[in-house]
């Protein structure tokens, strides 16, 4: 039992020396969603808290980002949430491609699906009420509609 809870410690202390790069993309605010859409700051406020640290490149990182192997999931989780949807490239998307970008934020907020309940533990601030989920739904579904009619008038 020794044996093996030294070669698990020996492994772990082995971890640590293999970190994440934390290093942020460089930020455009020309084409950072909330300044492109003119966010009035309450909602803007819960999507920084709610959204921003996997779907941007305004990620905080925890002290738990130090600690190998939480450090390596915790990345992988931010680099899938930035390529699904990132907010500080936002305008960067066409159209179209922000109009579903706007639907699938509609239906994970309504839906409870974001944020993550995992991510919600260690950061309460980012745990949305019923009515704070109902204003971003309200929001992004403006968006939406304000993006759909440009495509239509571009038609």
């Amino acid at each position: 039992m020794k044996k093996i809870l030294t070669i698990v410690l020996v492994a772990f202390i082995m971890m640590q020396f293999f970190t994440i790069d934390k290093t942020n993309p460089p930020l455009n605010k020309g084409m950072d969603f909330i300044n492109i859409k003119k966010t009035p700051a309450e909602t803007a406020k819960i999507i920084r808290a709610s959204c921003y640290d996997c779907h941007s490149n305004e990620t905080r990182y925890p002290w738990y980002s130090n600690i190998s192997p939480a450090s390596w999931l915790l990345k992988n989780h931010i680099d899938e949430g930035r390529k699904e949807l990132n907010f500080s490239t936002f305008s960067s998307y066409p159209a179209k491609i922000q109009a579903h970008k706007l639907q699938e934020c509609i239906d994970m907020v309504v839906n409870k699906e974001m944020p993550l309940e995992t991510y919600i533990v260690g950061h309460q601030e980012a745990k949305l009420t019923d009515k704070q989920r109902n204003e971003l739904a309200a929001y992004f579904r403006k968006m939406k509609d304000d993006t759909e009619r440009k495509i239509m008038l571009l038609k």
